[in-house]
């Protein structure tokens, strides 16, 4: 049996794992009202997303392959990552804040 991949002449496509990351670190901010919390989890994807985005578009330059997944990871891990900092820098010039009481 074919697949439908297989019968369209088309090939599987493949995330790419900077994508993820990316994704993940700017879906906590519209999916968690904790911030508190999101920031703790998302600086980390953010910044692996980054890395890995840098990683992957080099290889894609250098190879020849497209370099839009790995931008898009780029902008993606550079929104999770800019909110997490300047979340963090808020809470932490604000000691008023009762979440730190």
């Amino acid at each position: 049996m074919i697949s439908a991949d297989q019968s369209s002449g088309g090939i599987p496509k493949r995330v790419v794992p900077a994508v993820a990351f990316g994704g993940a670190s700017v879906a906590f901010w519209f999916c968690c009202p904790f911030w508190m919390l999101v920031w703790v989890l998302a600086l980390p994807l953010g910044v692996t997303g980054l890395v890995r985005g840098v990683i992957e578009y080099r290889a894609a330059s250098r190879g020849g392959g497209s370099r839009t997944q790995p931008l898009i990871a780029l902008v993606l891990s550079s929104l999770g990552t800019v909110a997490a900092l300047a979340y963090m820098v808020f809470v932490f010039t604000h000691p008023e804040l009762p979440v730190q009481g």
